[in-house]
C-alpha cells in the first residue's frame, strides 16, 4: 500500500474513481429520495414523521464513517509520515462535520414529534453531539500554528484521540437506557420493513457516493494549497520577497 503515498499515483486513482461516485450519487437521489419521501409507507406508530429517517440515518453513518476516515488518516500519517494520509484526514473532516450537524439537526425535527422536545441529554445525542465538537476543533486546530508541521500533528493527535468517541456513539444505545431507538443494523440484517430499507439503502449509497465525491474535490484543493505553501517557503528561503497570504 506504500506506493499509494505518491500524491500523483493516489490522486490518477481518485479522479479516475470521482465521475462513477457521482453519477451513482445523482442516481440514488433521483430515485431513492422520491421513493423515501412520497412512495414509502408510513410507520405505524410514528407516521409519515419516519421518513425523517431518511436523511437522518445516512447523515449519522457517513459522520461516523468520515471521522474513521480522519482518525485513519492521522494513524498513518504519525506512523509512517505519509502527507498524502493526513491530506486525505484533513479533506474528510469538514464533509463528515457537515454530515454530523445534519444528523443533529434532523435528530432534532424528529424528536420534537416523538419525545415532545427536540433536544434531551440522551447518550446517543450527547456523544454526536462531541463528535461535532471534535470536528470542529480538528478544523481549527490545523491554523492554529504557525508552524505547519506540529499544526498537523496536533491534529492528527486529536483525531486518534477522538476515535475513542465513535465506539461510544455506536454502542451509546445498548449500554445504557437511552430515550434513541435502538439501531436499525444488527447482525441479523435490518431490523425495519422492506419497504422501508429499500429507499434507506438508496440514500445511503447516495450519501456515501456523495462524501466520495466532494473529497476527492478537496483533496485537489489541498494538494495544491500544499503545492503552493511549498513553493512559497522555497522562495522565501532562495531570498525571494514573497508577498503575505
Amino acid at each position: 500500500m506504500h506506493k499509494y503515498a505518491n500524491p500523483t499515483r493516489f490522486m490518477k486513482i481518485a479522479n479516475t474513481v470521482m465521475p462513477w461516485t457521482t453519477a451513482i450519487a445523482v442516481i440514488c437521489f433521483v430515485i431513492g429520495l422520491p421513493v423515501a419521501l412520497y412512495t414509502s409507507p408510513p410507520d405505524y406508530q410514528q407516521g409519515d414523521t419516519v421518513r425523517i429517517m431518511y436523511i437522518h440515518v445516512p447523515a449519522a453513518w457517513l459522520a461516523l464513517m468520515a471521522y474513521m476516515v480522519t482518525a485513519g488518516g492521522s494513524a498513518v500519517f504519525l506512523i509512517w509520515r505519509h502527507t498524502i494520509a493526513h491530506v486525505i484526514a484533513r479533506a474528510s473532516a469538514p464533509v463528515g462535520a457537515v454530515f454530523c450537524a445534519l444528523c443533529l439537526f434532523t435528530g432534532m425535527l424528529w424528536g420534537k414529534p416523538m419525545w415532545g422536545t427536540p433536544w434531551v441529554w440522551d447518550a446517543r445525542l450527547t456523544s454526536m453531539l462531541i463528535l461535532l465538537f471534535l470536528y470542529l476543533g480538528y478544523i481549527a486546530l490545523g491554523d492554529a500554528f504557525d508552524d505547519q508541521e506540529r499544526g498537523d500533528k496536533a491534529q492528527a493527535v486529536l483525531a486518534l484521540v477522538g476515535s475513542v468517541n465513535v465506539p461510544i456513539i455506536h454502542f451509546s444505545v445498548e449500554w445504557w437506557n437511552t430515550l434513541h431507538q435502538p439501531s436499525i443494523v444488527t447482525m441479523q440484517g435490518l431490523t425495519i420493513n422492506a419497504q422501508m430499507a429499500l429507499p434507506l439503502l438508496l440514500m445511503v449509497g447516495a450519501f456515501q457516493c456523495f462524501y466520495i465525491s466532494v473529497v476527492v474535490i478537496r483533496l485537489r484543493a489541498e494538494l495544491l494549497s500544499a503545492k503552493i505553501r511549498v513553493a512559497r517557503q522555497n522562495l522565501a528561503a532562495s531570498g525571494v520577497p514573497v508577498a503575505a497570504e
